[in-house]
């Protein structure tokens, strides 16, 4: 046998340039082999030295899942700092700390799946902590920052192969994995497909991942989207990576197809090349794979497609060159810089949303802190496990001392006494362990199961004080005395067992329900009953104990008394990323729990100098009118309460800017799942109502004054400047934002546009010139009517300032462009979903590869409008092209039905289209209107004669 000599294979010459290397690796696998690549793990080929591989490492703000890590803002409130550079340090040193724990534990990957650029469309979606912003330019500066810092500067080795999620369209967790998108061609390209193109395109992108919907009737998992956009705009061979489970879902949930080789088969055509289903388990893809070749669904050749975009990451990674690689030994690991930048960042992602002076508070104040969430520091899903921890009360300990500060967190203490007069009691749990939820790191979290190793719930005559906080709609946590949370695990026994609420499936997590003279206490985690038993508390079938809730001191009693003791109160309230909105439920209202809505009444009513600092991953809708102040920030990471304090106390003045529009009521939002930004004017971009605080909002301790703009229209790009000023007392940042608002557009376009902005460090009196180049493609819509971008001649207004709304500087410049045309509807026809208006409509597939087609979304008649088709000297008959059953009524300009056209039988199936054909009579310009009643698919409409 001759032995393996690395030295005489060409994959293994740094030399050689990367395409000619893979190909000669890819020569060398076997079928079986190149199979076998294709799963989330791939094993390792020892013939020829090659290491195992897997896809995926999470790291949306610090290394996720892998134990202890530098833990940095949720990612909305890295988008709230509108600081692409500070948000490149946190990607680099990310990237380094993944390198640092790889060198120990090679679970950890450097295929890194983050960062999210869904954009943040409806503040009800559950996952709004892993986005940016609504608005696709930030965002796609923000993420393209952050991609930057995970690659790395090296020109040809990656620190970090980052893939963006989650292709595409995708804003509901509510039955994700079988909900349509419904994605009308402008929207697509001006809004969800422009914030992934800009980042694909700034070069630091290894791939994507799709998500787990449906985008026009078709799973983003067999997307031709793939092909036709993200493939062409970049050189870089990019890593396709399904989401969990997704690929299975193509049969067992969404019923796309009959079995799972035509389904996985489709989903590699199409441009998936890694896929991640059923653990680490790759034996049910290596069987499906083997099947659809046998059956003549793939060949060998669609496997090499594959395996090549996995291997030019992995040599980019340098795998293949470990004495070259100069990433290979510069791992750092929470470092004093780390520490530092985790504060930073923290710091520029404060939010001040109102203050009428009380802020920044003297040195010499009383303060009291209340609140669920004053001594807290929260982790999400997405999150590594905590090395350093600060919460506000520790912040304002740290940065007032503890003997001006009052702590009231504002939680119930109740006992619950069961039916034969005893109480529930928690058992001390003496030499046990304290355990961290997560910290021994985890390829699947999911799996991690509850402690079982501590004594179950019993009852007594005393029984034990237990802290009940409503995390609303009536989804309580309870909390024992030594801070433990009481949790079920696979035994089913009621415990006080986890540090905090979490996991995949929450197990801390109970609701009182009503019953008779008392309540039964339901555990949301296995939707069962408590049970109190001969050995000791569990969930059960039946046989539930009714319960008397024995309150000891309501939360509002103890606020109130720390509030009236205080010279200012600071409400902490918010979100716990684990209950009541996340990954797999969205939340159902913008209002703050019932519990801290008391709460905040409470220490209103006992202070009225009450400043309400609202930590949570998502926007709520809260009268400000009565707090003299109010703050937002995301989930903070480790330094969340030092970063709070202080801004409190002005050591920072505040410069963090919303990412997305606050509304005021939950009747200013739309459906959760119409995506229609235009025609349901959602997003700063487009709402006409008044928001709560718009997008871009944030206010200083200092003030700013504007001036001197100009903008000049040049050759490819407007040039545009202005000045900023400091005319405050103190230092701090303005985000000075340049918008954009077309003034007779054609269509209905943006009320205002984000086209830059730029964050900047002033001291007192001190002014920046800032200039901007913006290429006139950012004035560009997408136009319809001849399928492709156009600038339309006229004017532009630019507009400057320190919001969307607070706009401090106005000019008009004006722009060639290109001019507005009618639809050729005699040489093109007209495509069934490149309508100007709809009314009803659901846009779906026209095959299982490729196209659009449109069906009425409920049993009441759609309608379509298509704006200003020309039909010259005059038409004679239309055609449509349809499937299924229904009726197709053409009329011109709102009159009278010309053609009424419908199957003669229901066709076999929704693909299976024919060609109906009517005399009509039309010449000139004019609107073509439509209305389709019944199951019917319009793919087309043709007109001749």
């Amino acid at each position: 046998m001759t032995a393996h000599t690395p030295s005489t294979e060409p994959f293994r010459d740094p030399q050689l340039p990367f395409a000619k290397r893979i190909d000669d690796l890819l020569s060398r696998l076997t079928p079986q082999e190149k199979t076998a690549f294709l799963h989330q793990f791939a094993p390792a080929v020892e013939r020829l030295g090659v290491a195992a591989f897997r896809t995926g490492q999470e790291a949306l703000h610090g290394v996720a899942w892998m134990g202890p890590a530098t833990v940095f803002p949720q990612a909305v409130g890295l988008g709230a700092t509108w600081n692409p550079e500070l948000v490149r340090r946190v990607g680099d040193a990310v990237s380094r700390e993944i390198r640092a724990m790889r060198a120990k534990d090679d679970r950890v990957g450097l295929n890194v799946w983050s960062p999210t650029v869904n954009l943040l469309r409806h503040p009800l979606w559950g996952r709004n902590e892993e986005g940016y912003s609504e608005d696709p330019k930030l965002t796609s500066a923000i993420a393209t920052a952050y991609t930057h810092g995970l690659r790395g500067e090296h020109p040809t080795y990656w620190r970090t192969a980052p893939v963006l999620k989650h292709w595409l369209a995708h804003n509901n967790e509510t039955d994700r994995s079988t909900t349509s998108s419904s994605v009308r061609p402008r929207v697509l390209h001006e809004y969800d497909l422009r914030a992934f193109r800009n980042t694909v395109e700034a070069g630091a992108v290894a791939g994507v991942m799709p998500a787990y919907n449906l985008v026009n009737g078709r799973p983003n998992h067999v997307s031709p989207y793939l092909a036709e956009h993200l493939r062409t705009w970049t050189e870089e061979e990019l890593l396709v990576c399904s989401d969990a489970g997704a690929p299975s879902n193509l049969v067992d949930s969404e019923h796309y197809f009959d079995t799972h080789e035509e389904a996985t088969a489709a989903a590699l055509v199409a441009g998936v090349d890694s896929f991640t289903d059923h653990g680490t388990d790759s034996s049910q893809i290596i069987e499906r794979l083997r099947g659809a070749l046998e059956r003549g669904l793939l060949t060998e050749a669609d496997l090499d497609t594959a395996v090549r975009r996995q291997l030019s990451v992995r040599f980019r990674l340098g795998e293949f060159d470990p004495g070259h690689d100069p990433h290979d030994a510069t791992g750092e690991f929470d470092t004093p810089a780390h520490r530092a930048l985790a504060r930073e960042a923290a710091e520029q992602a404060i939010v001040l949303l109102k203050n009428d002076g009380v802020l920044p508070l003297a040195p010499d104040t009383r303060i009291a802190v209340v609140g669920l969430l004053a001594d807290e520091c929260k982790l999400d899903w997405y999150s590594g496990t905590l090395i350093h921890r600060s919460t506000p009360l520790e912040g304002l300990y740290e940065r007032f001392g503890a003997e001006r500060v009052e702590f009231a967190e504002g939680v119930d203490r109740i006992r619950l006494r069961t039916s034969t007069g005893a109480f529930l009691h928690v058992p001390a749990a003496e030499g046990a362990a304290d355990e961290v939820r997560g910290a021994e790191g985890a390829l699947d979290p999911a799996l991690l199961r509850g402690r079982t190793d501590l004594p179950a719930l019993t009852t007594d005559a005393a029984g034990t004080e237990l802290a009940l906080a409503d995390w609303g709609e009536g989804v309580l946590t309870l909390r024992a005395p030594d801070g433990r949370y009481l949790s079920v695990a696979d035994d089913g026994f009621l415990r006080a067992s986890a540090d905090q609420p979490g996991g995949w499936f929450v197990q801390e997590t109970f609701r009182l329900e009503p019953h008779g003279n008392g309540h039964l206490l339901k555990h949301l985690g296995t939707g069962r009953h408590v049970r109190v038993s001969a050995d000791g508390v569990k969930v059960a079938d039946e046989d539930p104990e009714v319960f008397e809730l024995v309150v000891a001191e309501r939360g509002e009693e103890a606020v109130a008394r720390a509030a009236a003791a205080a010279d200012v109160v600071v409400v902490v309230a918010g979100n716990d990323p684990y209950i009541n909105g996340r990954e797999t439920e969205d939340r159902t209202t913008l209002r703050l729990p019932g519990q801290q809505e008391r709460l905040l009444r409470a220490a209103r009513a006992a202070n009225p100098a009450t400043v309400l600092a609202l930590v949570a991953a998502y926007p709520y809708a809260v009268d400000p009118a009565e707090l003299p102040a109010v703050l937002w920030t995301a989930h903070g990471g480790q330094a969340a309460g030092t970063a709070l304090a202080r801004v409190l106390a002005g050591d920072v003045s505040p410069a963090g800017r919303l990412p997305q529009t606050w509304y005021a009521d939950d009747a200013d939002l739309p459906g959760l799942l119409d995506y229609d930004v235009i025609g349901a004017r959602q997003t700063y971009l487009y709402f006409e109502g008044t928001p709560l605080f718009p997008f871009g909002h944030g206010l200083s301790y200092a003030s700013f004054a504007y001036g001197d703009l100009a903008a000049r229209v040049g050759e490819g790009a407007v040039r545009v400047s202005f000045s900023v000023t400091n005319t405050g007392d103190v230092t701090a940042d303005e985000v000075a934002q340049l918008y954009a608002r077309a003034v007779d557009a054609s269509v209905p376009r943006p009320r205002r546009e984000l086209l830059d902005h730029r964050r900047v460090t002033l001291a007192p009196g001190a002014t920046a010139e800032l200039d901007f180049e913006v290429p006139l493609t950012a004035f560009a819509f997408w136009d319809v009517a001849q399928d492709r971008w156009r600038v339309e001649p006229g004017g532009y207004e630019l507009l400057a300032g320190a919001s969307s709304e607070d706009v401090r500087l106005r000019t008009t410049v004006t722009l060639d462009g290109e001019p507005t045309l009618p639809r050729a509807v005699l040489a093109t026809g007209l495509a069934a979903a490149g309508f100007d208006e709809q009314r009803g409509i659901a846009i779906v597939d026209r095959t299982k590869v490729s196209g659009d087609a449109v069906t009425p979304e409920g049993p009441e008649p759609a309608e379509l409008v298509y704006r200003a088709c020309d039909f010259g000297r005059g038409v004679s008959q239309v055609t449509v092209e349809v499937a299924g059953e229904g009726t197709v009524e053409l009329s011109l300009d709102g009159g009278p039905a010309l053609a009424v056209l419908s199957p003669a039988a229901p066709t076999s199936g929704p693909y299976d289209y024919v060609s109906l054909s009517a005399s009509i009579a039309a010449a000139g310009v004019h609107d073509v209107r439509l209305k389709l009643r019944g199951p019917l698919r319009l793919a087309h409409v043709g007109f001749s004669g």
